[in-house]
Order: structure tokens, then sequence, then C-alpha cells
């Protein structure tokens, strides 16, 4: 049977595809496969920033889901984050303290879940060795796996709690020996396309997202 849907993607660098050749990222992979091989109708709306914390989602996820969602429409919500809120910003700390961070994504997910069907991907873990990135003169992330890992298991609690449907990415890739070869070929932080390929091959057998087809 197909279906047709409209589906909103909110996240940062890795929802947005920064290390897909193909500039496309995972969403893009996850709607062609309910598309080309399914056959179902989805509109694929990609609205991840890269460097986005937890708190920029929250300030514009409203704004941005309501012109593309209107009421007549079969609309979901899909939402990745938290690799940026636990990157160390110039040696002073993490940009998102965890208690923050988990605050603000349960406010967020709750109210989404209330507006739509609603899904959360869990953060994709980065290289065990931390990886640090440069954006711009004076500005320096590093990143760090165990951060990362204790910030997606309070997540995915949180979401049991409140109800909402969790991917937990970071277990499933943190134990594929091909996913840090992906993200040597990426910079540590973001793998390359076939990285971008795999997230979506997870999503699309995520139990979550197959009840919405």
């Amino acid at each position: 049977m197909t279906t047709v849907q409209r589906i909103c993607f909110f996240g940062d660098s890795i929802t947005i595809g920064t290390g897909d050749i193909a500039c496309r990222g995972w969403p893009s992979y996850a709607c062609e496969q309910e598309g080309v091989v399914r056959g179902h109708d989805v509109s694929c709306y990609n609205l991840g920033i890269r460097a986005e914390t937890s708190t920029d989602i929250a300030q514009r996820w409203r704004h941005e889901y309501a012109p593309r969602l209107p009421a007549h429409v079969t609309g979901r919500l899909v939402f990745m984050f938290g690799v940026n809120d636990c990157a160390d910003f110039n040696g002073t700390g993490v940009r998102v303290p965890k208690g923050d961070s988990l605050a603000t994504a349960v406010s967020m997910l709750s109210q989404a879940k209330d507006l739509l069907p609603t899904l959360w991907i869990g953060m994709t873990p980065v290289r065990r060795t931390p990886p640090v990135i440069s954006p711009g003169p004076g500005v320096t992330y590093t990143f760090d796996r165990s951060r990362t890992a204790e910030l997606n298991d309070a997540y995915r609690t949180a979401a049991a709690q409140i109800g909402i449907p969790y991917l937990d990415l970071h277990t499933l890739l943190a134990q594929d020996p091909d996913w840090n070869d992906m993200l040597d070929q990426g910079d540590g932080v973001h793998p390359d396309d076939a990285g971008h390929r795999r997230v979506a091959e997870l999503v699309t057998e995520f139990d979550g997202w197959r009840a919405w087809f």
C-alpha cells in the first residue's frame, strides 16, 4: 500500500550531509529508499544546520515545520542532535551542559509529539581518537566519544519516559567495525557518503520509522 507523507528532518551537520560527496545526507537516502524501492510518495525536507546544538534547534523548529506541514497533509517530524552539545569550545567546556541539553530535548520532543508523529534519532559516535574541527579563525571544537555516549544514554532513557521512539544509533554504530573507517574517510565527526547511507539503512529498518509506512 502506497503512503503519501511529508517529513521534516531537524538536526545538525550529520543531518544536512556534511562529508557526503553528493551533498545529500542520510534523510535524502532514507526517503529515496521509501520512494524508489518501496513505492511510497515522500517529500523530504532536510532542515539540518551545521554546528547547531539542541538549544539552537529548539528555537527554530516550530517556525520551520509549520509552512511545510499544513494541517491537510500527512506530516511527520524527525529530530537528530546532541553531538555539538558535547563539543568542547576553545577549551572552555562543552557548548551545552548535559542537564541543559537533556531538559531542552525533553521539552522540544514532548511538544513535537503532541503536534505530529515524531521520531528521535540518536546521535552518531565520533572517532575514538578525539577529533578537532576549526570552522573559522579563533573557533575550535573538540569532540569526545565518551561524552556523546553519556548523553546518548540520557537521551535514550528520556525518550522512554516521554514515550517517543528512539533509535540508538550511537550504540549500533560504535559496535560497527566499518563505522570507524567511514569516519576516517571523513573528518572524524562526519562520515563519508557510505556512512550517510549506513545511517539511512538503520533508520529505514527502525521499527518507529517502518510504522509510518
